[in-house]
């Protein structure tokens, strides 16, 4: 069952947007030569604990850290540990925090120094996909709406859409209904009304769209070996365009 958010809970879900999105750029700013992701995982921990937070992601059905870190062919639910980045990787930050029962969820990537251009292009164009598909988060379009162009929109650009994981209603709980793919044909799947919220998460690799879940149970990798990306917010329905949940200081990262 989809839940439509009152007046009361979109507040409560501002605040938790707010706090989720910080802690994000937060963590962007951490990607640099020479950190660890344990170090990174450790400051967004405590920076969300000091907002009268909870990490969302720690304990969720036993994953064993705060945030989501995934570097290079990792394209989700990495787990952060010793492994110090380096100059070229391309990492992908996912954080979710819950304040007041209500749970903030975004993700983006970023590439340590300057990067190639060809991975530039690929955390841009997954970016950009997100964008694409929220000009159709609108009150009277439905799901597969937003879906189809963001599909339409990273395969134009010569890269692949992953099948496997897909985006979702959020709420009180972290994953709620609708499912929100990033492929499919339009005017498919539940219609959108004003006070729901979703987290549309385009995961884009450069290669083939096949990928494989490690031995740890977790982190999710392309088949291919190749560089992956990832961009989420939370996103709430009106009666006009769309609002998007987890900004930082009004600017979406």
């Amino acid at each position: 069952m989809i839940k439509i958010k009152s007046p009361r809970e979109i507040s409560l879900m501002r605040q938790a947007g707010k706090i989720t999105a910080a802690a994000r750029n937060l963590a962007g700013k951490m990607v640099t030569a020479g950190t660890t992701t344990q170090e990174i995982d450790k400051a967004v921990h405590d920076f969300i604990i000091s907002q009268g937070a909870i990490p969302t992601f720690l304990g969720y059905s036993g994953y064993p850290a705060s945030i989501c870190i995934s570097v290079n062919d990792e394209l989700i639910h990495g787990i952060p540990g010793k492994r110090v980045l380096r100059d070229g990787d391309v990492v992908s930050i996912d954080v979710g925090a819950t304040k007041d029962g209500y749970v903030g969820d975004c993700a983006a990537t970023y590439i340590v120094g300057g990067g190639t251009e060809e991975d530039k292009r690929l955390v841009e164009v997954t970016r950009q996909s997100f964008f694409e598909g929220m000009k159709y988060a609108r009150e009277g379009y439905r799901v597969s709406d937003i879906s189809h162009a963001i599909q339409e929109y990273v395969e134009a650009n010569g890269f692949s859409v992953v099948r496997e994981y897909v985006g979702h209603g959020v709420g009180s709980e972290m994953h709620e209904s609708p499912e929100v793919p990033n492929y499919g044909k339009p005017g498919r799947g539940p219609r959108l009304v004003r006070g729901m919220t979703i987290a549309v998460e385009p995961m884009v690799n450069q290669g083939a769209a096949a990928i494989k879940v490690l031995p740890d149970g977790w982190t999710v990798v392309s088949a291919d070996g190749k560089k992956t990306a990832h961009y989420e917010n939370t996103i709430l329905i009106t009666s006009g365009d769309p609002e998007i949940l987890t900004v930082f200081e009004g600017v979406c990262e």
